[in-house]
C-alpha cells in the first residue's frame, strides 16, 4: 500500500503532542537504535527529511527508500569503524576483482544479517505496512550474467562475517543483465535499468576518482642516473568514480566494502565545438567515455564490441590497481612490504589485465625496477580459473591489445620472452613445449593469452571443485602444472546459507532452529545433528509442510510476477541456470517431450504428476541457446493446451531469471537437474542451493555433484550418465549420435516429432537446427543423445521414490543435514588460511 495508515501515524503524534501533519517532530532520532520504536522513528524521518514525503503522497518505492535509509543509518557507524580499525592496525587485506557481483536485491540481507528484520516487521505493521511489499520494490543488482556473479556476492558476504579485512572491485554498470521478455516463445531483451531510480546502498566517493589511460604510444627516454624509462603518452584518458556499497557481517560488526567504478570523461564539454553549432560533437567525449560502464557484457562478435570489452577489463582493473596502491602507501612506504599488506585474487581470466597495469605502476609510475616489480607481483596475485573449455579461456588480438595498450602489449612480450626462458631450461629442445606454453598464441591473428598469463604471474592457481581441478592439472594446463605443481590448488566453491536458506526459506529455517538451534547460521557443519530426526515420523511431516509452505509461497509469487498458475501438489521439477548447451536443458526439454508421448499412448498408470520449470537467460548472440528457449516454449504450448496431460504433466518456462526469483523457486523445488555433460561444469553453485534446501538432485558425475555425491550419499542423489573418463573414450572411439537413436526406441520417437515438424507446425523447418545439432553436422558435442536413455530411467527411478513421499522427504532431510562442507563459509577461509594469507579483525562500536 502507498498510503500510510494515517491512525497509527496521528495516534503517534498526538501521544507526543505534535500536530498530525508531522507526527515525529518532537521525537528524538536515534540513528542507532535497532527497537522498533527507533525503526519506527527513523522511517518516519527519511520519509519525511531525506524524501520530502508525508504520509498521503509517499510511493511504494518511496517506503523502500525510507526503510532502507533506516536501515542504512546502522550500516554507516560499523562501516566507519572497520575502515577505521582496518587502517590503524595496518592490516593485510584480500583484495578481490570480478566483472561479476550478482547482488540481487540487498534490503532483506541488510535487515537480516544486522538482526533487525522482526523490528522492522513490526514498525511498519503499525503504519499498515508490510515489509515483503517493501521489499519487492528493490530492483535486482543485477551485475552479473550468472554463477560468477552470484558466486562473489557469496563470498562478499563469508567474508564481511568472518571478519576478515577486504574489498570487492568491479564495475557499476548503468545496464546489467538484461531484462527477459518472452515473446511468441522467443527471447527479446530490454535494458536493465536498476539505476533508474535512487539506489539508496551507494555512496559516491568522488574524492578517490583516477585517471585510466587509453591508446596512445610509447617512448623512452633516460632519467638523470640513466635508466631507461618509458612515457606513455597521447593517451585517450578516461575518469573513473568510485561507488561504494557496504557489504555488513551476519552478526559482526564488520562491513566491508564493494567498490563499483563508472566511466566518466575527463572532459565531459567541448566549449568550441559547442559554440561553433556542433552540438553533438562537443559531448561527444562524454559519450564514448561513458559507453565503458554502459553495459554488462557487450555483444563482442565485432571488432567495436571486442574492443568496448577489453575497455572494460582494463578500465576497472586500472581504476582499482591505483586505489590499492593509494591505500597501501597511505599506511606504508615503499614497496617492500606490499605483498605482506595486500593479495589480488583474479575471479577468472576477465581482470588478467592488472598483471601488465600493476607492472606498468610499479615501473613507469613508481620507478621500481623490473625484478623487483615482477617479484612482488608474483607474492600478490591469485588467480581462480572457471572453466574447463579451452575455447572459453580468454584471448585478445595482439593487434587490438597494441592499438588499445600498447604499453601493456610490451609488457606482456617481455613477461612472455623471461618465462620462456624459464621454460627452456626446464625443458631444454621441447620446442613444442614452447610454444604450447607462449603468453602469445602464433597465426594469422596473433592473440594473446590471458589465462597462461595470470598462472605466469600468480603464486596461486585454483580450481572450483576437486574434478574441475584435477582436470585443469591433467588437460586444459597440464604444461603450466609440470612447471610449477606447487602453484595449483582446488577450492570447492560454497554458498551462503544466509541467503539461500535462512532469509528464503523461513519455515524450514525455523523448524530447522527449534531442533538444534541457530548455530548452523554461521557454521553449517552443524547441520549434521539432523540426521538423527531423519526417522522422526513427526519431523517429516512437519518437514513435509514447510516445503509445501515454500512451494504455495512460490506459487503464489510467480502469479503475481507473470500469471502463470502452477499446481503446488505436483512434483516441481526444476532446471534453472544460464542456456548454455554443455548444461543441456536440450536434454531436459527431450524428456518432457519422452513424458508427453508416455502420456499420448495411454501409459498413465503410477504416473507421478509433474511441473518441468526451466529459466535462464541466453547472451543475445547466441543462436542455438535462443531457440532452445523457444523450443521449449512450443513444447509448452503443445503439452500445457492438451486435455490428456491434465493433472499429469506441465512445461513452464519462466521469464526473466534473476536472484529474487531463484530465492523463491529454490525452496519450492522438489528435484534439481544438474546434468551438464561429465568434464564441462567447473563447479556449479545452483546444485548445492537446490540441496541446501531439501531438494534432490538428478545429475550427471560433474563439477561439484561429485563431492555432493560423496557427502549426501549415493542412496540421497539420482546419478546417470558418462563419467568424465567414458566421454573422452567414447570422443577417442569415434562418437556417433546415430547408433543411440537407432537403439532407444523413446528417443527415436523424440527425434521423429522434432523431424516432422509437430512442435512448429507453422514453421515445420523451424527446430531443424536442433535436429542437426544432435544427429546432422553438429556431431551432438555435449553428448544427449548418448546420455539420454541413462537420463529417462534415473527419471524412472524418481518418479517412483516420489511417489513414496515418506521416503523423498526422509532423503530431502538427509541431503540438507550433510551440505555443511558447500558453505562460502568453508570456501573463504581455505582462501584466507591457504592463499591470502589474511586474518580476522574485531570491530568494536563506541556505544
Amino acid at each position: 500500500m502507498s498510503q500510510i495508515s494515517k491512525e497509527n501515524t496521528g495516534a503517534k503524534a498526538k501521544d507526543k503532542g505534535a500536530g498530525a501533519a508531522s507526527p515525529m517532530k518532537s521525537w528524538k532520532i536515534n540513528h542507532k537504535g535497532m527497537t522498533k520504536a527507533d525503526m519506527l522513528r527513523s522511517f518516519l524521518h527519511n520519509l519525511e527529511y531525506n524524501i520530502s514525503k508525508d504520509s498521503l503522497s509517499n510511493t511504494p518505492y518511496d517506503q523502500f527508500l525510507s526503510l532502507s535509509y533506516a536501515v542504512r543509518e546502522r550500516i554507516i557507524e560499523r562501516w566507519i569503524s572497520t575502515t577505521q580499525t582496518y587502517k590503524a592496525g595496518n592490516v593485510k587485506r584480500a583484495y578481490y576483482l570480478s566483472m561479476e557481483f550478482l547482488m540481487g536485491r540487498l534490503l532483506g540481507d541488510s535487515l537480516m544479517n544486522l538482526n533487525m528484520t522482526e523490528a522492522s516487521v513490526d514498525a511498519m505493521r503499525e503504519l499498515g505496512l508490510d515489509v515483503e511489499e517493501i521489499i519487492d520494490q528493490e530492483h535486482d543488482a543485477g551485475l552479473g550474467n550468472g554463477g560468477l556473479g552470484r558466486l562473489a556476492a557469496c563470498y562478499l558476504d563469508s567474508i564481511a562475517t568472518l571478519k576478515l579485512p577486504a574489498v570487492g572491485y568491479g564495475i557499476r554498470y548503468d545496464f546489467g543483465i538484461f531484462n527477459q521478455k518472452i515473446v511468441n516463445g522467443f527471447q527479446h531483451e530490454s535494458p536493465e535499468q536498476w539505476l533508474r531510480h535512487t539506489n539508496p546502498w551507494e555512496v559516491e566517493r568522488s574524492e578517490y576518482r583516477v585517471l585510466v589511460k587509453f591508446y596512445g604510444r610509447t617512448e623512452r627516454y633516460k632519467d638523470k642516473s640513466g635508466h631507461e624509462c618509458v612515457n606513455w603518452t597521447d593517451t585517450e584518458d578516461v575518469l573513473a568514480m568510485p561507488y561504494d556499497i557496504p557489504i555488513p557481517g551476519y552478526g559482526v560488526n564488520n562491513v566491508n566494502t564493494l567498490r563499483l567504478w563508472s566511466a566518466r570523461s575527463a572532459d565531459e564539454f567541448n566549449l568550441q565545438y559547442f559554440n561553433s553549432g556542433d552540438y553533438i560533437g562537443a559531448c561527444h567525449d562524454k559519450f564514448t567515455s561513458e559507453n565503458i560502464s554502459k553495459i554488462l557484457y557487450p555483444n563482442d562478435n565485432n571488432v567495436s564490441g571486442k574492443e568496448l570489452r577489453l575497455k572494460q577489463q582494463f578500465f576497472f582493473s586500472s581504476a582499482s590497481l591505483q586505489d590499492i596502491i593509494r591505500r597501501y602507501l597511505r599506511s606504508n612506504t615503499g614497496f617492500k612490504a606490499f605483498a605482506d599488506k595486500v593479495s589480488i585474487q583474479l575471479n577468472d581470466t576477465h581482470p588478467a589485465i592488472a598483471i601488465a597495469e600493476l607492472m606498468r605502476l610499479f615501473i613507469d609510475e613508481h620507478g621500481l625496477s623490473w625484478d623487483d616489480a615482477w617479484g612482488i607481483a608474483q607474492k600478490t596475485f591469485a588467480y581462480t580459473n572457471h572453466t574447463l573449455m579451452p575455447e572459453a579461456l580468454e584471448k585478445w588480438s595482439v593487434g587490438l591489445m597494441q592499438h588499445l595498450l600498447p604499453r601493456h602489449m610490451e609488457i606482456i612480450y617481455d613477461i612472455n620472452a623471461n618465462f620462456l626462458r624459464q621454460v627452456s631450461y626446464k625443458f631444454p629442445g621441447d620446442l613444442d613445449r614452447l610454444r604450447r606454453m607462449s603468453l602469445i598464441e602464433e597465426g594469422d591473428d596473433k592473440q594473446v593469452r590471458m589465462a597462461y598469463l595470470a598462472i605466469v604471474a600468480s603464486h596461486s592457481i585454483n580450481g572450483v571443485s576437486a574434478l574441475h581441478s584435477e582436470l585443469l592439472s591433467t588437460g586444459l594446463v597440464k604444461d603450466f602444472y609440470e612447471m610449477w605443481p606447487e602453484k595449483f590448488n582446488n577450492k570447492t566453491n560454497g554458498i551462503t546459507q544466509r541467503r539461500w536458506l535462512y532469509k528464503s526459506n523461513p519455515k524450514l529455517r525455523d523448524l530447522i532452529t527449534s531442533k538444534i538451534g541457530d548455530g548452523w547460521v554461521t557454521d553449517l557443519y552443524q547441520l549434521k545433528k539432523l540426521e538423527k530426526f531423519a526417522d522422526d515420523k513427526e519431523f517429516r511431516k512437519d518437514w513435509a509442510k514447510a516445503k509445501l509452505a515454500a512451494k504455495t509461497a512460490f506459487v503464489d509469487k510467480i502469479y503475481k510476477w507473470e500469471g502463470i498458475k502452477i499446481d503446488p501438489n505436483t512434483m516441481f521439477d526444476v532446471q534453472i541456470k544460464r542456456m548454455h548447451e554443455y548444461k543441456r536443458q536440450l536434454m531436459n526439454a527431450l524428456h518432457c517431450i519422452a513424458l508427453y508421448n508416455r502420456i499420448k499412448s495411454g501409459d498413465t498408470k503410477n504416473f507421478v504428476p509433474r511441473t518441468v520449470m526451466f529459466a535462464g537467460k541466453a547472451a543475445p548472440g547466441y543462436y542455438m541457446a535462443k531457440l532452445i528457449i523457444k523450443f521449449i516454449n512450443n513444447i509448452a504450448g503443445i503439452v500445457n493446451n492438451d486435455p490428456a496431460t491434465k493433472g499429469l504433466l506441465k512445461v513452464h518456462f519462466l521469464p526473466n531469471y534473476r536472484v529474487s526469483m531463484a530465492e523463491y523457486i529454490i525452496p519450492a523445488s522438489d528435484l534439481s537437474e544438474q546434468i551438464s555433460t561429465a568434464g564441462t561444469e567447473a563447479s556449479g553453485t545452483g546444485n548445492m542451493k537446490f540441496a541446501l534446501n531439501g531438494a534432490l538432485t538428478i545429475g550427471t558425475m560433474d563439477g561439484a555433484n561429485v563431492e555432493m555425491h560423496e557427502e549426501i550419499g549415493d542412496d540421497n542423489i539420482f546419478i546417470f550418465g558418462l563419467r568424465t573418463n567414458e566421454v573422452d573414450d567414447l570422443r577417442a572411439k569415434g562418437y556417433n549420435p546415430w547408433d543411440y537413436y537407432n537403439n532407444c526406441e523413446a528417443l527415436k520417437q523424440v527425434m521423429d516429432l522434432i523431424s516432422s515438424g509437430y512442435f512448429s507446425p507453422e514453421d515445420p523447418a523451424m527446430f531443424n537446427p536442433i535436429y542437426d545439432t544432435l544427429l546432422g553436422y553438429g556431431g551432438d558435442r555435449y553428448m544427449v543423445m548418448a546420455d539420454f536413455e541413462s537420463f529417462v530411467k534415473c527419471q524412472d527411478a524418481v518418479a517412483k521414490c516420489y511417489s513414496n513421499q515418506d521416503l523423498w522427504t526422509k532423503k530431502s532431510i538427509l541431503n540438507v543435514a550433510r551440505m555443511g562442507k558447500f558453505s562460502s563459509d568453508r570456501s573463504i577461509k581455505e582462501y584466507a588460511d591457504g592463499i591470502w594469507n589474511v586474518k580476522p579483525t574485531d570491530v568494536k562500536l563506541d556505544i
